[in-house]
């Protein structure tokens, strides 16, 4: 049902935690169905210098959240804003059918703490430039 990388990144998940003076912070899902990402993350000179999630769900979310954070970085702005369900589910090796809804979440909260950070800095005239589709920001300050 799964590959070994989504059981190692399960297992033993990345960047798990939150930072304390996050630049930007994304969070979607819904507690009454199961899956709540949180991501946080710190931009030094337009590249991700550090990222962290919260993850409340299954397996596969839990996964999904840990390989977007190894993914995203050191990347630029504009390259962890082109990581999308689809690379995330390549990443590991691909994701059952019923689960690809986790690789949406995980990307869709890497993209909502981009958005808030380029919100939060002045920058939100470069939303729709960075993001391609943006996502209205779910964040907590």
């Amino acid at each position: 049902m799964y590959t070994d990388l989504v059981m190692d990144h399960f297992s033993n998940p990345r960047n798990v935690g939150e930072i304390d003076d996050a630049d930007g912070t994304g969070q979607i899902g819904n507690p009454v169905c199961g899956d709540v990402m949180r991501m946080t993350i710190k931009v030094e000179d337009d590249r991700i210098a550090d990222v962290k999630f919260k993850t409340f769900g299954c397996g596969a979310a839990v996964a999904t959240s840990s390989m977007v954070t190894e993914m995203v970085m050191g990347k630029t702005l504009q390259e962890a804003a082109e990581i999308s369900n689809r690379t995330v589910a390549e990443a590991l090796g691909g994701l059952p059918a019923n689960k690809m809804h986790c690789s949406n979440l995980a990307a869709d909260a890497l993209h909502i703490a981009i958005e808030d950070y380029l919100n939060r800095t002045g920058r939100s005239d470069e939303v729709a430039a960075i993001l391609k589709s943006p996502k209205k920001a779910s964040s907590s300050g």
